[in-house]
């Protein structure tokens, strides 16, 4: 193998190697089209009719409202 062809292969696979870690990271990044719905969720709070949903109360709640 001659000087020149190692070369070429080195330089081959460090292009090769750095592109796809340029796509692994962007792929990471990235959000799927049918994710969307969920990551709206995640990022704000549920709300009904414009109005915050409050969740610190909950029906389990004994204090406020006894059995």
């Amino acid at each position: 193998m001659n000087r020149n062809r190692r070369i070429f292969i080195i330089v081959f696979i460090s292009f090769t190697a750095i592109v796809a870690l340029f796509a692994i990271d962007m792929a990471r990044r990235t959000t799927a089209p049918w994710n969307k719905h969920r990551q709206v969720e995640r990022a704000f709070p549920a709300q009904r009719d414009g109005i915050a949903i409050d969740t610190t109360v909950t029906d389990d709640d004994t204090l406020l409202a006894p059995r």
